[in-house]
This record gives C-alpha cells, structure tokens and sequence, in this order.
C-alpha cells in the first residue's frame, strides 16, 4: 500500500471479517490503518455476521445435519457410489443426478446441499437398499425427515437473506433494513409453528400434507428454539440503531435533534427544495448526496462520510473468486493482472465502435 502511495487521510472506513489478523488491537490490520488514518471506523462485514449468526443450532438439528452430510459423503466422495447413483437417478427419471457436497466455508452451501437430499430421499432409500449405510435407517424416520424439511426451509430463507446482503451499492441502510426483515420474520415463523401452521415452511408444508404427518411436540420446540436462538443472534451481531443517521435516507421528513442547528438549516432547505425530491426520486441516495455537495457542503460530506464505508467485503470476495476461476493449475504461471482488472470491470466495450475504428491490415 505505501508502494503505490495511498493518501491515508482520505481512509474513511475499513471493512474485515472479524479474525484476530484484522482485529487485533496491537498487529491487527485496522489497527495500523487506524494510526495513519485515525478518523477512519472499522465495520466487520456485514456476510460474515450473518453466517455468524446462523452457525449455532439446537443439538438435535444439529444432528440431522450431520448426519444428512455424512449420507452425502458416502455417495459423493466414492466416485462409484456416484457413478451409480447417477445411473439410478437417471432411470428413475429424476430431475437432479447428483448430491451436492457441504462445505462451512461457503456460505450458501448448506440450504442447496439439504434441498437436494430432500428432494432425492426416494432415490437414496433406493440407492441404500442395494449399498448399506448404517445412518440410512434415517430416511424411514418420519421426525428425522420432519426436521430435515424444516432445515431445507430456514437454510434457504438464510440464503436469501445472504444474498440481500451481497451487492456492489450495498448500505448499512439496505443491511439493516434486511436484517429487521428477517428478525421480524422469524417471530412470525415462531408464532405460525406454535399453532401448527407450516405453510410458512414449503418443504415441510409439502411433505406434511403428502404424508398426512402433524408436528410433534418435540420436533415443535426444538425448531422454536431454533428460531428463537437465531432471531437473538441476528439482533447481538445487528444491534438495533438508535436512528441518528435517518435523515440521510429520509431528509424530507426527520428532523433529528442530533443535528447541530446549521445542519438543520441546511436540512429545512433541502426538504422544502421541490427540485430535489424530483432528483431524490431518481437518484440513488449516495448519488443524490454527493450532488448537494456544493449547495449544502457541510451536510453532504457527514451524508457522503456515512454512506461512503463499504458494508460487506462483497468486492474483495468477488474478486477472490473470479481470480479462482481464472488462474487454474494450467494457468498457474500466468500473470492474471489484466486479465483480473478486466473480468472485474464495470465499463461495457462497445464492440462496434472498436471494430470500425480498427485499420485493417494493409495487403502488400
């Protein structure tokens, strides 16, 4: 970073996952940057929150999903337990061939890879009939399927909201809003499966009705506290705000006594300014902001300043994987600078201007 001159006092937010290498008070990286740009603030990542959050189950799901991943496991990793397994599911005419492996590195590994055993549970009693698995008893389990439907739901709910939280343009304002979303949600969620209302839950709505199946009291409680835990995890690493910044989102109608009475002023101009709902409309609020930098100075640069910090390390891991997909083992030795600076580039070539304004190589 010193190498290509970085003016440090422009730093105005650092965005890391929370590992001790970034967070460290003494060798972490934000601490370093903090002494050569003291103004800047530290944002963990908003992605890895949300992972983070919904990391703790209750045992007994837990159990589910590790022994749903293990049935995995000894189809997938085998190649000919996979061969053959493909070769079933292609007879049986099943829209899927394949299981897909769990990993905790990827976030959004656990909602597919559970979807898919779901949807593929007849051909894998078929597949362990003729190849004995000793946790394949599970499959007949009616709780076990319960739990594994209602797994199938929430992890897919928890991709969306995973998803939501991706975006090149993302705010803390999107992140929030997002997060309230599901926190709200999943008191909904709770209260639907006190009165044993499941059609909320898709998958488990489906299978209920197709094999005329209740909840039990048990498998009940234990996707209760499973809801009730991961609503408390989302709001310990989303804490509530205290609503100070609104004014950035909504400057034609708070009035935050936050405010110094300058910045109120320059506010009341702006909410009264017709021309700027019509730009406010069409804008988006970081763009709308950095246009009022020259009428109200002072108000957009704490707007800018606000919206400026990235709230994921949704770029960073963008990049990371198109660098993965670009430099495979055949492609080790090769520089991929730019190549990598044109696979993460915004800017569309307009490919006939280019042509027409190539000379064609002169015949001699």
């Amino acid at each position: 970073m010193n190498t290509h001159g970085l003016v440090w006092d422009r730093c105005v937010g650092i965005c890391t996952d929370g590992a001790r290498a970034m967070t460290g008070r003494q060798g972490g990286v934000v601490s370093r940057v903090q002494a050569v740009a003291p103004d800047a603030s530290w944002v963990h990542c908003s992605i890895h929150r949300e992972a983070l959050a919904a990391k703790e189950i209750p045992v007994r799901l837990k159990h589910v999903l590790d022994t749903t991943v293990k049935m995995v496991n000894f189809v997938k990793v085998r190649p000919l337990n996979s061969r053959l397994f493909a070769a079933l599911c292609n007879e049986m005419g099943s829209e899927h061939e394949t299981l897909l492996l769990h990993t905790e590195v990827r976030w959004l590994s656990r909602g597919k890879v559970l979807t898919r055993f779901f949807e593929l549970r007849d051909e894998l009693k078929v597949f362990f009939s003729n190849h004995p698995f000793e946790l394949s008893e599970h499959l007949h389990d009616e709780e076990y399927l319960t739990c594994l439907a209602y797994l199938c739901d929430i992890f897919s709910r928890l991709n969306e909201l995973n998803l939501g939280l991706q975006g090149v343009s993302a705010t803390i304002f999107n992140i929030q809003d997002k997060v309230e979303a599901m926190i709200k949600k999943l008191n909904l969620w709770k209260n639907c499966m006190d009165t044993n209302n499941t059609e909320v839950f898709p998958v488990l709505h489906d299978f209920h009705c197709s094999n005329d199946l209740t909840l039990s009291n048990s498998v009940k409680r234990d996707c209760n506290m499973h809801l009730e835990e991961l609503a408390a995890q989302l709001r310990r690493y989303f804490p509530e705000t205290d609503g100070s910044n609104d004014w950035i989102r909504h400057p034609f109608t708070a009035m935050p006594t936050s405010l110094s009475a300058s910045d109120q002023e320059s506010l009341i101009e702006i909410a009264t300014d017709g021309s700027l709902k019509v730009e406010y409309a069409q804008k988006t609020l970081a763009d709308f902001w950095i246009g009022l930098r020259t009428e109200q100075p002072a108000l957009a640069k704490s707007a800018v300043k606000t919206l400026m910090p990235f709230a994921t390390t949704y770029l960073c891991e963008s990049g990371f994987s198109a660098l993965t997909n670009m430099k495979t083992k055949y492609r080790a030795r090769l520089c991929v600078e730019n190549d990598l600076r044109l696979s993460l580039s915004q800017i569309e070539p307009n490919i006939e201007e280019l042509c027409a304004s190539a000379q064609a190589h002169p015949s001699h």
